[in-house]
């Protein structure tokens, strides 16, 4: 988190300082690396052609320094849309500029978001033959999203992180984190990366020394480590009928405490928890092959110091009575939350006891337009206490824009209006996400209720959204697609209220 944010400073300082970032130049190709990689691509039409170009131009410089083919990476892209769809198999491609330019002519398919049913397709195709996919490799699932799906992405996510592949998420809109994070392979700060689709390239250098950590190496390694847990995972060295394996693990300082796991030959990781924080494990993998003689494989893994929580406390779910108090880590150790409410300024407060297996709670009966600090403290099971604090503001009764509206005022020109917002609005803000060309963001005066939006492409779908700002927070926005028409079409336009 903090590299994200050094890079993120790096980069406004340059553009502020009115510095030219530097120049692409050759990479290095990084060798030693075995694996299947998996793009989960967000083709549907919540993303803008805009936003899908630059995704592509991410994923294309993500993957230049590798080096491809059938004893290195091969990689493939899922289509998320209506019908999820395969871009190319694993090993159709298998040359650093065959993989450029497949991705480059990788064509947006537009549809709905159904992200299980293309999880679902990752989960068939991942471990088969069909696909290219290579069952002794590690494997290696990137899910860049915008936030929404229109189905639900647990179960099949599960599955797929339960046979061993190792997930991570690009979140470029405004998704839920506690959902996200539940998604990811663990732990998800390692995992999972929020950042604007303008901003893609600061994060690249950071996801790929990631993946590079779970293909590197062809041997027992450890991955996603907590402070209780982490994975073993092994190339493929038995089937179900060639043999099993026997996993030995104990602390580096305390071999007497050694336990013993048996595990089917056609396994190719292992999830270890009820592990001590902050220590040190030597780990050993006996392959019993009921045909030839293999070595054991040993590694040696640390896990990280007790999670103290909690490190985040997010506000979410606004409304003017209520608003949703969500936090995080959860650790075993915890066993109960109290949420210490109240209005500010004031001395008087509200308690609330949530069990210690729970990251959230409502709370309720709130004055509207008011802003509350909120603490929420852990009790641990020793007697333990940390506790972190948030602010969070309710909204304006009725705090919502209504009748948003448009009218031709020429070649690629709209007029937007819309009628005033309740309450004491201080202004409205505009956006304007072009389907080609870049986005705008307009303030006006509460006075103002229309503004000129410019350089609408014919023929493309333009997502415009207005949202009443008041003192504390903003109000609730309103959007709509926007189609422009061809030129050769007659003068006018259509609108639809996105879903």
């Amino acid at each position: 988190m903090f590299a994200r944010t050094a890079l993120r400073l790096a980069l406004w300082l340059h553009l502020a300082l009115g510095q030219s970032l530097p120049k692409k130049g050759l990479q290095p190709f990084i060798p030693d690396s075995e694996g299947d990689l998996l793009f989960l691509l967000d083709s549907s039409g919540s993303v803008s052609n805009y936003e899908f170009s630059r995704v592509k131009e991410f994923i294309q410089g993500l993957l230049r320094p590798f080096t491809f083919g059938p004893s290195d990476v091969q990689t493939s892209i899922i289509h998320i849309s209506t019908v999820p769809t395969i871009e190319f198999p694993f090993d159709r491609y298998l040359s650093t500029g065959a993989v450029q330019q497949a991705i480059r002519d990788t064509q947006q398919l537009m549809g709905d978001t159904n992200t299980g049913k293309a999880l679902s397709i990752a989960k068939e195709k991942f471990f088969t033959d069909e696909a290219g996919a290579r069952a002794e490799v590690p494997k290696v699932l990137v899910w860049v999203t915008d936030g929404f799906s229109t189905d639900d992405v647990s179960p099949p996510m599960q599955l797929l992180k339960d046979m061993g592949v190792t997930v991570f998420i690009v979140s470029t809109g405004r998704g839920n984190y506690l959902e996200l994070s539940a998604a990811a392979s663990r732990p998800p700060e390692k995992h999972l990366y929020f950042v604007d689709v303008d901003d893609l390239p600061i994060i690249t250098k950071e996801l790929r020394d990631a993946i590079i950590d779970v293909i590197r190496a062809k041997r027992l390694r450890a991955v996603e480590i907590t402070s209780s847990s982490f994975r073993l995972t092994w190339p493929r060295l038995l089937s179900s009928d060639t043999g099993y394996y026997v996993l030995e693990y104990a602390p580096t300082d305390d071999p007497r405490r050694k336990l013993v796991k048996q595990v089917s030959g056609d396994h190719t990781s292992l999830f270890l928890s009820d592990l001590s924080p902050d220590t040190t494990y030597e780990v050993m993998l006996v392959p019993e092959s009921n045909e030839r003689y293999i070595p054991p494989q040993t590694t040696r893994a640390t896990t990280l110091e007790e999670e103290i929580s909690p490190t985040r406390v997010l506000i979410s779910e606004s409304k003017p009575h209520s608003f949703r108090v969500s936090w995080a880590p959860t650790p075993d150790s915890v066993g109960s939350y109290q949420v210490l409410y109240g209005p500010l300024p004031s001395n008087s407060a509200k308690l609330l006891e949530v069990d210690g297996a729970h990251n959230s709670t409502v709370v309720e009966n709130l004055a509207p337009n008011t802003t509350y600090l909120v603490t929420v403290a852990a009790i641990y099971k020793s007697g333990k206490e940390k506790a972190l604090s948030a602010k969070a503001c309710t909204q304006e009764e009725n705090s919502k824009v209504r009748h948003l509206r448009f009218e031709d005022m020429g070649p690629n020109t709209l007029k937007a209006s819309w009628d005033s917002a309740d309450g004491p609005v201080l202004g409205y803000r505009v956006r304007c996400r072009r389907q080609t060309g870049p986005s705008s963001l307009l303030s006006v005066s509460p006075q103002i209720h229309s503004v000129l939006l410019t350089d609408l492409a014919s023929g493309t779908a333009n997502k415009v959204c207005v949202k009443p700002m008041y003192r504390n927070q903003p109000g609730k926005g309103l959007c709509r697609m926007v189609h422009m028409q061809h030129a050769t079409a007659a003068q006018g336009y259509k609108h639809r209220r996105r879903a």
